[in-house]
C-alpha cells in the first residue's frame, strides 16, 4: 500500500468511525460484553492490565479523544496489538464507550510501601538492566511507566517467575562457538543464516550459524533472576507497589 492509498484509507477510516459513533448511541453494557470477548486476554479483566496496558484511567497515552481510541482498536499497533477488523463500526464505538468508563474506577490499593520498593529497587541492582526516569542500563524493558501497563499481579508474577511472560524483542538466545566458548544474552536479530546475541554488558556479538556448534532461543527462560526466595512476602509487596507507583510516559 502506498502512502497515497494509506492516507486515504485512513481518511475513509476516520470518516466511518466519526459516522458510527456520534451517528447513534454507543452501549457501554454491550462494549463490555465485547471486550470481554475480545479484549481481557491482554488487557485483563475490568481492564485492569495484563500483557496490554492498564485501561483504567482518565487518559490513555496513545488515544487522546474517541475517534483515536476507535481508529486504534479498528487498526491496532503492530506487532504487539492486532486490529479488531472482525468488529463492526457500531461493535468498536460500543467498546471505545466501554473502556472510557474503565477510567472513573477508582486504583486499585496495593499492600506494601513504594519508598521501601523503590529502596529495595535500588538495592537488588534492577537498574543496572532497567531504566526509570532516563537512569539505568537498557538490557531489560524500560520501567517508567509500567505502572500503567501492568496490573499488580501482572508485576508480582515477573518478579517471581519472570519466564512466564517474555516480550519477543527481550527473548534469550545462546550460541556456543567452534571452540566451545557460550555466549548468552538477548537475541536481537536472527535470520536462517546468522544470530545476533546482545550481552549484559551493551555489546552485540554477531554469528554465522554454520561455524557455531549450535544456537538457539531459550523458549520460557528468562535472563532476569527470580526473587520468589531472595526476598520475603512484604519486601515483594513493597516492591510491586513501587512498579506500580511508576506511571511516567514512555
Amino acid at each position: 500500500m502506498d502512502l497515497r492509498h494509506g492516507c486515504a484509507r485512513a481518511a475513509l477510516l476516520a470518516f466511518l468511525l466519526s459516522m458510527a459513533m456520534f451517528g447513534q448511541n454507543p452501549d457501554a453494557q454491550r462494549g463490555e460484553k465485547l471486550f470481554e470477548s475480545q479484549c481481557t486476554v491482554c488487557h485483563g479483566q475490568k481492564g485492569t492490565g495484563g500483557r496490554g496496558p492498564v485501561l483504567t484511567k482518565p487518559k490513555l497515552d496513545k488515544a487522546p479523544d474517541d475517534q483515536a481510541l476507535a481508529a486504534l482498536i479498528s487498526q491496532g499497533i503492530p506487532p504487539e496489538m492486532p486490529g479488531a477488523w472482525q468488529l463492526s463500526m457500531r461493535e468498536v464505538s460500543d467498546v471505545v464507550k466501554y473502556v472510557r468508563s474503565l477510567g472513573a474506577v477508582a486504583p486499585v490499593v496495593l499492600p506494601g510501601d513504594p519508598a521501601r520498593g523503590a529502596a529495595l529497587y535500588k538495592n537488588k541492582g534492577c537498574a543496572t538492566c532497567h531504566v526509570v526516569g532516563g537512569t539505568g542500563g537498557g538490557f531489560g524493558p524500560e520501567l517508567s511507566g509500567i505502572g500503567t501497563r501492568r496490573n499488580a499481579a501482572h508485576l508480582r508474577q515477573s518478579l517471581t517467575d519472570p519466564g512466564a511472560f517474555i516480550p519477543e524483542e527481550y527473548a534469550a538466545a545462546e550460541a556456543v562457538s567452534a571452540g566451545g566458548k557460550k555466549i548468552s544474552g538477548i537475541r536481537a536479530n536472527e535470520d536462517t543464516f546468522s544470530i545476533q546475541i546482545k550481552t549484559l554488558d551493551g555489546r552485540f556479538h554477531s554469528f554465522r550459524k554454520a561455524e557455531l556448534q549450535s544456537s538457539k532461543t531459550l523458549t520460557g527462560q528468562s535472563l532476569m533472576p527470580s526473587y520468589r526466595d531472595s526476598l520475603k512476602p512484604a519486601e515483594l509487596d513493597d516492591l510491586v507497589a513501587y512498579l506500580a507507583s511508576l506511571r511516567g510516559r514512555q
